[in-house]
């Protein structure tokens, strides 16, 4: 998937967007408010570093990522409980409920491992991280694949 200088940034966000928006969203434990700022913010932050990035999809990745751990590790600044995003679907609640057990980086492990299909390796390099980092015993992989429906 590496996006080369010669691929426009419009088909780096078709190709990348959707399943980072995914991907961040599981990482956020469903926080849609907190997953679109930081997936826009990450795109922007990748644009505005063009010609010094190698592989923009793996940047832009590995900025959302270390956005939204900023943001979640920072204490609330108001009273009111952040929106969620509302279900339909059972087995997205399912999931979810899932995931709340999970650390931030244990989901986004999960998810771009189970979810997304990605291999290890691809994971830890999106994660900004080792592989071995990826494959830690007990990080809910078996729980969360079981209720995705895979």
């Amino acid at each position: 998937m590496g996006f080369s200088d010669d691929v426009g940034f419009g088909a780096l966000y078709t190709e990348v967007g959707p399943r980072l928006w995914r991907a961040i969203l599981a990482y956020t434990g469903g926080r849609r408010d907190l997953t679109d700022d930081v997936v826009a913010e990450a795109f922007a932050r990748t644009l505005e570093r063009e010609g010094s990035v190698r592989r923009r999809d793996a940047y832009v990745y590995r900025v959302a990522f270390r956005l939204a751990a900023q943001e979640l590790r920072r204490p609330p600044t108001v009273d009111a409980v952040p929106e969620r995003a509302a279900w339909d679907d059972p087995g997205v609640v399912e999931l979810f409920d899932a995931f709340a057990h999970l650390s931030p980086g244990q989901r986004a492990a999960v998810f771009l491992r189970y979810e997304a299909d990605l291999p290890v390796a691809e994971v830890a390099r999106m994660m900004g991280t080792s592989s071995g980092t990826v494959r830690i015993p007990g990080a809910g992989a078996p729980e969360a694949r079981g209720t995705s429906g895979r």
